[in-house]
C-alpha cells in the first residue's frame, strides 16, 4: 500500500518506519524543514530501542522517504495518518489546531479515496471535526477513521509490530476492509483489530491511560499509608499483583508517572468530562495526588539536612520520566531539581540519554557522563528513573565517592537488605528508611 504519514514526532516516525518495515511505500510529511533534512540524510530525531535499525533498512530500501510538501506526500496514498501534536492547554483541553489546519489543506488536494486516519490521542468528536474541515473543499470520496496507538516509550517498536489489540473506529465498509488490509500483517497470530464507532474508538484512548494512570497512583497511596502504618509495598505489590483480577502491571510504587499521554490524556479526559456535565471525581484526584507524590522525596531530603540545603551537592541518577527513552516531558526529576535549586543546592545529574533534552532547559546544572562522576563529593544520591544500569551498581564505590551514605530513591531500586549491609541511610518510597 502507500501510505501517507503526517507528522514526523514520536508516533508519526514510528508509525511510519513500521509500517515501511511490513513492506508498504511510507512518505512522512513535516513543515520543520531542518527536521525533514535530518530525516533525510538518515539521522534519528528521537531515541528509540531498535527503531534505528529498521529505519536504516528503509531507507536503504526505498521505502520511507521525507517531504515538506504535503501535496507531494499525499500523491496516490491509499491510507494518510495524521500524527499530529494535540498540546493541552491550560484548562486541559487537547488543542486540536494542528490536526483541523491539515485537514483543511487536504480537502482541496485530495485526488482520489483515501482513509484519513487520526493517529493523535484526541477529544470525543474529534473525527467529525476532521471530515467536515475536509469535506469544505474536497472533490472526492474519503472516509475519516480513528486509530488510537498504544505505544509505550521504550518498547515503541515491539508494541507496533506485535499490537496486544488494534482498535479502529469506522462505519464504513470500505474503510474498515483497508483498515484489514493495512493491519493484517501485524495480526497474524490471531491479536483481535476491534472496530466500533469512532467516537467510541476515541474514548477507548483516553479510558486505557487513565486507567493506568489511576492504577499508579492507587499504589502510590498504598505506599505512602504503608509508611505510616509500618507495611512494606513491595510485599502487598506481590500480594495483590498475582490476584488475576488485577495483574501484575503497574504496580510499581514511585514518584509518581509523567510522559506525553498519562499527565495530557487523564487531563483531556478531565476536561471532556466538564465539557459533557459530568463530574468526574477520581479523575480530580488522580491528577491531585500524582503532582504531590513527584516531590515526595523533597522533605525527607530537607529534613536530612536539618532543613538548610544551602551549598549542599545532590547526585541526581535519571532525567527521563521512564528508562529507555530520552523523554522529560512531565518527568518527576525536573519538578526535583528545580525544587533543589530553589532550596540553594547545587545539583549533578546523569542520564544515559535525557542529558541533552535537561540541558535546553536548566543549562547551568552539572552534567556528567557517568552515573559515578555524579557522585563524586556529592552529599547525597536521588534516583528518578529506574534504568537498569542503576539497578545493580558499586555500592563501596559509591559509599566512597559520597560525602555522606545516603540515597533517595524514588523507584525503590534496591532491597532493604542489601542497603541495610552496605552501611547506608536509604529512604523510599513505602517502605521503612533505613538507618545507617
Amino acid at each position: 500500500m502507500k501510505i501517507a504519514v503526517v507528522g514526523t514526532g514520536y508516533v508519526g516516525l514510528v508509525t511510519g518506519t513500521c509500517f515501511a518495515e511490513t513492506g508498504n511505500q511510507v512518505t512522512c510529511v513535516d513543515i520543520d524543514e531542518k527536521k525533514v533534512a535530518r530525516l533525510q540524510q538518515g539521522e534519528i530525531p528521537i531515541y528509540e530501542p531498535g527503531l534505528d535499525v529498521l529505519f536504516d533498512r528503509n531507507i536503504a530500501e526505498g521505502r520511507l522517504n521525507f517531504t515538506t510538501s504535503l501535496v507531494e506526500g499525499i500523491q496516490g496514498a491509499e491510507v494518510i495518518f495524521l500524527a499530529l501534536p494535540t498540546p493541552p492547554g491550560e484548562d486541559g483541553s487537547a488543542d486540536l489546531k494542528y490536526i483541523l489546519g491539515v485537514a483543511k489543506d487536504l480537502g482541496p488536494i485530495l485526488s482520489q479515496y483515501a482513509v484519513i486516519i487520526d493517529k493523535s490521542t484526541v477529544p470525543v468528536g474529534t473525527a467529525e471535526k476532521v471530515r467536515e474541515a475536509i469535506a469544505a473543499a474536497a472533490q472526492v470520496d474519503f472516509d475519516v477513521v480513528s486509530n488510537p496507538e498504544f505505544l509505550r516509550e521504550g518498547v515503541a517498536v515491539e508494541d507496533f509490530m506485535k499490537p496486544d489489540r488494534v482498535v479502529v473506529g469506522t462505519q464504513s465498509e470500505k474503510a474498515k476492509k483497508v483498515m484489514e488490509k493495512l493491519y493484517a500483517p501485524l495480526v497474524r497470530q490471531g491479536n483481535p483489530v476491534i472496530f466500533m464507532d469512532e467516537r467510541s474508538a476515541e474514548m477507548t484512548k483516553y479510558a486505557a491511560n487513565s486507567f493506568l494512570a489511576l492504577k499508579i497512583t492507587f499504589m502510590n497511596e498504598i505506599a505512602n499509608l504503608c509508611e505510616k502504618v509500618g507495611a512494606n509495598v513491595d510485599d502487598i505489590r506481590r500480594g495483590i499483583g498475582t490476584d488475576s483480577r488485577i495483574g501484575k502491571r503497574f504496580l510499581f510504587a514511585g514518584i509518581g508517572y509523567g510522559g506525553s499521554c498519562f499527565p495530557k490524556d487523564v487531563q483531556a479526559l478531565a476536561k471532556t468530562s466538564i465539557d459533557y456535565g459530568y463530574d468526574f471525581r477520581t479523575l480530580t484526584s488522580v491528577m491531585a495526588v500524582n503532582q504531590d507524590q513527584k516531590k515526595r522525596l523533597i522533605p525527607l531530603v530537607e529534613s536530612y539536612f536539618e532543613g538548610n540545603l544551602q551549598g549542599k551537592t545532590i547526585a541526581v541518577w535519571g532525567l527521563a520520566f521512564k528508562p529507555y527513552t530520552d523523554d522529560i516531558r512531565e518527568a518527576p526529576a525536573l519538578e526535583n531539581i528545580k525544587a533543589l535549586l530553589e532550596a540553594g543546592a547545587t545539583v549533578t545529574v546523569y542520564d544515559p540519554e535525557a542529558m541533552d533534552n535537561v540541558k535546553r532547559l536548566l543549562p547551568d546544572l552539572t552534567y556528567c557522563h557517568t552515573a559515578y562522576a555524579a557522585l563524586d563529593d556529592a552529599d547525597a544520591l536521588m534516583i528518578f528513573t529506574e534504568w537498569p544500569q542503576f539497578r545493580t551498581p558499586d555500592f563501596d564505590k559509591m559509599g566512597k565517592l559520597l560525602k555522606n551514605k545516603v540515597v533517595f530513591d524514588g523507584r525503590n531500586l534496591y532491597e532493604l537488605p542489601t542497603m541495610k549491609e552496605q552501611g547506608f541511610t536509604y529512604y523510599s518510597i513505602g517502605r521503612e528508611t533505613v538507618e545507617s
